[in-house]
């Protein structure tokens, strides 16, 4: 019990805490973008996926409940991690520009609190509906189009899912380091594997908003 809890208490423990859920968070962004994609199959198509998903309370609780556990997590050690790091140096280095340092880990600070405060919003906005301008429950197809229509909250969206792809962009390349997967045969392949994961996943999320913005989504039956 004490090895494990100086494992957790230490900084490679939280960064592994924010890895393994991270990993978690990751392949649920994954199914969300998939289920979210189904949009462009038929209007009726994303209703019956909301219907689906809403089929089991039990069950989709338990998701909810999970995924809030690991965000909590994730937001947690990141924060105790970085924390850590600036009071061990409390003043700044006049140069620090190691080579593993871009600008995607220098935003993840400040980018994970927008990313949080995004998604309290997104869940108002969509799941909710109390700031949606004409939310029906269930009503996923024309919730999404009527929300997406107001051009300042689409613009939002899309200006949070980029501040997620920086943050998702080092995470992915960097948990590889963080569990020991770092080989030399697969480790050059981390960043290309990260930059087009995050392309495929920021562009499948901002293709919705945009094209609501462009018409090439409408409303129906109204």
């Amino acid at each position: 019990m004490e090895k494990d809890v100086g494992l957790y208490g230490s900084t490679l423990g939280k960064k592994a805490l924010m890895a393994i859920t991270g990993i978690i968070l990751f392949f649920y962004l994954v199914g969300h973008m998939l289920g979210n994609l189904q949009i462009f199959l038929d209007p009726a198509q994303i209703d019956k996926y909301a219907h689906l998903l809403h089929a089991s309370a039990a069950f989709l609780w338990s998701v909810r409940l999970v995924l809030l556990f690991c965000l909590g997590v994730h937001i947690l050690a990141a924060f105790q991690v970085w924390w850590r790091s600036r009071t061990a140096r409390p003043v700044k280095y006049k140069v620090f520009n190691p080579p593993d340092v871009d600008y995607a880990a220098k935003t993840m600070v400040w980018s994970g609190p927008i990313i949080a405060a995004f998604l309290v919003y997104h869940l108002l906005h969509l799941t909710v509906g109390s700031v949606h301008p004409d939310y029906v429950h269930l009503g996923a197809y024309n919730n999404v189009i009527a929300g997406f229509q107001q051009t300042p909250v689409a613009i939002a969206y899309i200006v949070a899912l980029l501040l997620l792809a920086f943050h998702l962009y080092h995470g992915l390349w960097s948990l590889f380091q963080t569990m020991g997967w770092d080989h030399p045969k697969f480790g050059p392949w981390r960043r290309p594997l990260a930059v087009l994961l995050t392309v495929v996943i920021a562009a499948g999320f901002i293709s919705v908003p945009v094209a609501v913005m462009t018409g090439v989504l409408q409303l129906v039956g109204g």
